[in-house]
């Protein structure tokens, strides 16, 4: 099938190496616009522009999406379908409609569930134990299209954002196979999403990173997991900051939430709420390196 793919990070290049290597004809490429990055302002590609490069699929990256510039280059392509997966940009209905398939997108959640920006974060966030990734026909309004089909996991009990991500993007592009291959067919299925159980996962902000101690200790677990790789979870504790990678639970107490009840090689014991605690087992103190709480200690004692 003749396809224009539309994505920015690294999650979406699964979805245009499955495509790739199954044989589809790739039109072309929208991406976001390079941006600068670190002291040098250098222009970084996307990491969907570096791996279409490499495949010499023709890369676009409009500043505008509504101004006709960018439909008219999308009519010139004559592509069949256009696959959208974490473009990072709102698509006009007749930019949508423009292909003779329509428009689908690869969404990181089991639609209705977590619409919007951080569907992975907020599962995580959340406490659920399971999420997954939906594969659907694209609408005007925000992740709402019809529902193609739908692939489950279990999140894994340390698993955070991060690595969540990479395994939610090879298993979002072997969705987005099947549904492809179904759409040539003529097979593939419309399922409406239930508007009353359907939520919102709103982006993400520092505002998020303090972690509050008088929660319990799996919550504070989720927000550890959920906010990685960015904004992290920070605390401060005998006068200093850190941002939390990982904890493990710890035994129960009665100190006050807050309070830092061991620092050593399991690492730093902190009360947390309804009687329990938590090990903060890896950390990063402000201006160093990620590390391993008990390996920091070594250098670091922390007063208990």
């Amino acid at each position: 099938m003749r396809i224009l793919f539309m994505g920015t990070p690294d999650f979406a290049v699964a979805s245009l190496r499955r495509l790739v290597a199954d044989g589809h004809e790739i039109c072309g490429v929208f991406s976001q616009p390079d941006k600068p990055k670190n002291r040098g302002h250098k222009l970084v590609p996307t990491p969907v522009k570096e791996y279409a490069l490499t495949q010499n699929i023709p890369v676009y990256q409009p500043e505008k999406l509504r101004d006709g510039t960018a439909l008219e280059l999308v009519r010139s392509l004559t592509p069949e379908l256009t696959v959208v997966a974490a473009y990072g940009r709102i698509l006009p209905e007749d930019i949508l409609e423009a292909p003779k398939y329509g428009s689908i997108n690869v969404h990181s959640s089991l639609l209705p569930k977590y619409r919007g920006a951080a569907p992975i974060n907020w599962a995580i966030l959340n406490g659920e134990e399971t999420t997954g990734v939906t594969i659907m026909y694209m609408a005007k309004e925000l992740d709402a299209g019809d529902i193609i089909l739908q692939k489950e996991t279990p999140i894994g009990p340390n698993e955070d954002a991060q690595t969540l991500t990479v395994r939610l993007a090879e298993l979002g592009a072997e969705a987005l196979s099947e549904a492809v291959t179904a759409i040539g067919a003529g097979t593939s299925t419309r399922m409406p999403q239930d508007e009353g159980a359907q939520t919102y996962a709103s982006m993400l902000t520092k505002e998020m990173s303090p972690i509050d101690w008088t929660r319990s200790a799996r919550e504070i677990d989720c927000q550890v997991r959920g906010l990685i790789p960015w904004p992290c979870a920070a605390c401060t504790l005998a006068g200093q900051r850190f941002k939390v990678f990982r904890t493990a639970p710890g035994d129960r107490t009665d100190a006050a939430p807050g309070t830092v009840l061991s620092a050593g090689k399991q690492g730093i014991r902190v009360a947390c709420g309804g009687g329990e605690s938590l090990y903060i087992t890896e950390l990063q103190a402000e201006g160093g390196k990620r590390m391993a709480a008990g390996a920091y200690l070594l250098g670091h004692p922390l007063e208990v």
